[in-house]
């Protein structure tokens, strides 16, 4: 039996940790709490770019940081789908499965 792959975040930290620590501090703790937009519009507007730009890594992580954030599935369900006229199918299909295994259940 395989064990999973570590995440994305871990296996960056264990590489670059360097770069986490410049994700952890600005990143989260000054840009994300700034409180021009809350951590609910943040959230859509992360998996917005990340849909739009392809991150397939990224997006598990965001998809779980909104529902925590306060945004439902089907409010990611319909963001995705708008993000299809503006960013392309491809990027919004890939998006769409992702968030599929994702939020399963």
């Amino acid at each position: 039996m395989s064990t999973p792959d570590p995440s994305p975040f871990a296996t960056a930290h264990a590489f670059t940790p360097r770069l986490m620590e410049l994700v952890d501090d600005p990143l989260y703790s000054r840009v994300w709490a700034d409180p021009a937009l809350s951590p609910r519009d943040r959230s859509l507007v992360t998996v917005a770019v990340l849909t739009a730009l392809y991150r397939p890594e990224e997006l598990p992580e965001h998809l779980h940081r909104a529902i925590t954030n306060g945004v439902t599935r089907d409010e990611i369900a319909a963001l995705i789908t708008h993000v299809a006229f503006y960013a392309g199918f491809p990027a919004a299909i890939s998006a769409s499965a992702i968030a599929g295994h994702t939020l399963k259940g």
